[in-house]
């Protein structure tokens, strides 16, 4: 069982601490999942206390019993009800406070109103913005981690050249697929912040099928099993000189890689085959000029402008509708930040790691590549190590 060890999540906290002095917060009440994963090492029911100074204070509902084995803070306490709260805190030393903040990105409105009454005097500050900042750039810890991923899912692609075969339908193969990710211990979701956003193990798709969009914010949809679930995998059979698209991430340890390859029973269409070809010459310019100091929007420009060389500009992330990024950061979430999108002044920064998917959708099917990279010193290093030519079964 894999704990995050005390030095790394002290090493979060500080880094957060500083941000919050900076901007004259006294505290931060830490209670979105993930991000309570992130500064204590465990995801039961808690509200987590961050000071701006001092020692936080982690604060269980549930289960007790396994946030003390799980997580290295030391400050651990019983929580019957949010309204002990200040109380727990005041116990503490901590208290009243004059601003605190909340993840007002994530937090529903009825429990804001909640939290509202019981800190009536203090201002109520978004800290979302701050935290995740902050994930965008991982340790050594993390990559080791997402490296671990990367590994992982490089297996299961070699699964699927192995397994796929005429007639099956996208379901079924979907099924294989994922039965073979939870041997190897993936937690079975992706994890997004965005609100109503939804994801299995990711996309797998061939054909037509390629084409349909639906609400998910990616450049491909698919038809889904039914309308309470409408994107990803459906009943159509895998058939012949069609691309199939595998959009599948492998989520180890909380950590994400995201990675996109184009499988094919027999050939596929000219105008496919080159539109491939234009995807992996967007990834590749991208590669080459994702340097430490370079903004996410100069990298959709160059994008944006060698798709519309290709010939297929209007099929590019999405057709008829267009997504409006062209890669994403990946984390303990898959929409982490930064976004490759234009308008974004985010700088890159040595150890962010990006999705970049390339992709360009058309009536009979889709093709792209997507891969996981680290930004280095010396450029983007690719994580997801597999064939990155079409797969011909």
């Amino acid at each position: 069982m894999l704990y995050t060890p005390k030095y790394e999540l002290d090493r979060r906290i500080k880094n957060f601490q500083d941000i919050l002095k900076r901007q004259g917060i006294d505290g931060a009440m830490i209670i979105q999942n993930v991000d309570v994963f992130y500064f204590a090492g465990t995801m039961q029911r808690a509200h987590l206390f961050i000071p701006a100074d001092g020692q936080p204070v982690l604060m269980v509902k549930r289960s007790f019993i396994r946030a003390k084995e799980e997580s290295a803070l030391e400050n651990i306490v019983h929580l019957d009800s949010p309204k002990e709260m200040t109380a727990v805190l005041k116990s503490c030393g901590y208290g009243p406070f004059d601003t605190i903040g909340f993840e007002l990105d994530v937090l529903p409105v009825a429990q804001y109103e909640r939290y509202r009454k019981l800190f009536k005097e203090t201002k109520i500050i978004d800290v979302s913005p701050y935290i995740r900042s902050l994930r965008m750039v991982k340790s050594p810890y993390e990559l080791e981690i997402i490296n671990e991923s990367a590994a992982l899912n490089q297996e299961i692609y070699e699964f699927i050249r192995e397994n796929m075969r005429e007639g099956i339908t996208e379901l079924e193969l979907a099924g294989n697929v994922e039965a073979a990710c939870r041997k190897r211990g993936h937690i079975g979701m992706h994890r997004l912040r965005g609100f109503n956003q939804e994801l299995g193990y990711g996309h797998l798709m061939s054909g037509s099928n390629l084409a349909v969009s639906s609400y998910f914010d990616g450049p491909t949809g698919g038809m889904g099993p039914d309308p309470s679930f409408p994107q990803s995998a459906g009943y159509k059979l895998i058939g012949k000189n069609e691309p199939v698209l595998v959009d599948y991430g492998f989520v180890h340890n909380g950590y994400i890689v995201d990675q996109t390859r184009i499988f094919c029973i027999g050939k596929l269409s000219d105008h496919l085959i080159h539109a491939y070809a234009a995807a992996r010459k967007i990834q590749e310019s991208i590669k080459m000029s994702a340097k430490p100091g370079v903004t996410c929007a100069e990298l959709y420009g160059l994008a944006l402008e060698t798709a519309e060389a290709s010939g297929y500009g209007e099929h590019f992330m999405g057709y008829p509708e267009r997504v409006s990024f062209i890669g994403h950061g990946v984390g303990l979430e898959l929409d982490e930040l930064p976004v490759i999108a234009a308008g974004v002044k985010t700088v890159l920064e040595e150890g962010m790691v990006l999705a970049v998917e390339p992709k360009f959708v058309f009536q009979d099917g889709a093709v792209g590549i997507e891969n996981t990279f680290v930004v280095t010193a010396d450029g983007l290093k690719t994580l997801t190590i597999f064939d990155e030519d079409i797969i011909y079964i």
